[in-house]
């Protein structure tokens, strides 16, 4: 199969911008991917869903398919378990980084909100210096208002 050039071929960028763009396709070293057209080592949702057939269905051991597939052993429980839970969506990568706020815990919102209560001519952004020195929390202004506004959310709806 010829490649094209990093960046020019439509079904890479396609790929990567389906977050399924395997990082490591060099260390797929199994027969089918490497002799047909059909399989496509940069699919990482198709090398992870033919490694997990093929303990399955073949009864190949984990241990051989997950290196003939790239992964680690880890990696195919992994994989096998999200593909049981979810399907095929189970098997595309999760958006790297932290979900949502996670600096401001609730009882430095609930701190802030006191605070802004306390004086209504203070603005949230005007308390990051504050929680800074009272919890040890580097927060951008920004950061505050939305976590803020996350915190006044999820309060106002518990009651």
């Amino acid at each position: 199969m010829t490649r094209r050039e990093p960046g020019t071929d439509p079904k890479q960028a396609a790929l990567a911008a389906a977050r399924c763009l395997n990082p490591h396709p060099e260390a797929v070293r199994d027969a089918a991917f490497l002799a047909s057209e059909f399989f496509d080592a940069r699919d990482v949702v198709q090398v992870k869903y033919e490694m997990v057939r093929r303990v399955k269905a073949e009864d190949t051991p984990v241990t051989e398919a997950a290196a003939a597939f790239g992964f680690s052993r880890p990696s195919y429980y992994e994989a096998a378990a999200r593909l049981e839970a979810s399907g095929l969506e189970g098997l595309v990568p999760a958006r790297p980084g932290p979900r949502g706020g996670h600096k401001l815990t609730d009882e430095i919102c609930a701190w802030a909100l006191a605070r802004l209560a306390a004086d209504p001519q203070l603005r949230p952004g005007a308390l990051a210096e504050p929680i800074e020195e009272t919890f040890g929390v580097r927060a951008h202004p920004r950061s505050i208002e939305r976590g803020l506004a996350r915190y006044r959310q999820r309060h106002s709806k518990s009651r």
